[in-house]
């Protein structure tokens, strides 16, 4: 080592590579050897260390614009900028983590959109004899609510809960489904819209999806956009729209004009 080693073999030794040294001394991290007589820039023990201190430095984390200052900090100094480092590298862990996540729950479609419980409750609704063109109708109009009105998604999610537990509601919804076939001047039409709404009046819980657009907010906007989506929009589920809101606001209730949608769907 009298002569020291050559920057390949300072390069084995530390564990980089030559152009990670070569890359090294261009930061300033590193000082670079003088040539000796036969021309070969000789890295004796001194600048062996320093390679291992920065190399490990790096491998820790520490950006390399921030280890020069480091290598020549006093100890109380080196120790709370490594403490910096850490934490920045706790929030990149928790960001990754996070990203992981996300691509596990991209293997499952619904997953990599909305929580748990909302998909649970999907595979409830098929359970209670949903079709599943209306489960993923449902599905597509919770993706809209869960990213357009987030603050709200849970409480929605509560009361879909004690909509599936009702099977008045869902026998009605899927009436309402029914009726989308209809002729707009089936009588039908009107005897079902009575019948809805008599079970929304008598379930003040139910009203608050229907009253709850009322003020001109950006907030009703989007509910109106999430309520909108996916509803097929019939002759006859215009009439019975008209019906339904005409029952309610008959009852003294002030309630937009977005239409009515089948409970199954966000509203």
């Amino acid at each position: 080592m009298r002569n020291g080693v050559t920057i390949g073999q300072a390069a084995g030794f530390v564990g980089v590579t030559v152009k990670t040294v070569r890359h090294y001394h261009k930061l300033g991290l590193v000082e670079e050897p003088e040539r000796d007589s036969s021309g070969y820039r000789r890295y004796g023990s001194a600048a062996l260390l320093r390679l291992v201190r920065v190399r490990a430095l790096a491998a820790a984390g520490v950006p390399l614009a921030e280890i020069g200052s480091l290598l020549d900090a006093d100890s109380a100094s080196f120790a709370a900028a490594l403490t910096g480092v850490e934490r920045q590298l706790t929030e990149r862990i928790k960001e990754l983590t996070a990203r992981r996540a996300m691509l596990h729950r991209l293997a499952d479609g619904d997953r990599a959109l909305l929580p748990d419980r909302a998909v649970a409750l999907l595979e409830r609704m098929l359970g209670r004899g949903f079709s599943a063109a209306e489960v993923a109708s449902t599905r597509e109009g919770w993706v809209l609510a869960k990213a357009l009105v987030p603050e709200g998604f849970d409480d929605y999610l509560s009361h879909f809960e004690h909509v599936l537990e009702d099977t008045r509601l869902v026998a009605l919804t899927e009436r309402a489904v029914e009726a989308a076939a209809w002729d707009p001047d089936d009588p039908r039409l009107d005897e079902l819209a009575t019948a809805v709404a008599d079970h929304y009046l008598a379930n003040p819980a139910l009203l608050k999806t229907v009253t709850g657009l009322r003020a001109r907010t950006e907030t009703a906007t989007r509910y109106t956009l999430i309520a909108e989506h996916g509803a097929e929009q019939t002759p006859a589920t215009a009439r019975l729209a008209t019906l339904f809101e005409a029952r309610l606001r008959a009852e003294g209730l002030r309630i937009p004009r977005t239409g009515f949608h089948p409970p199954s769907l966000p509203a």
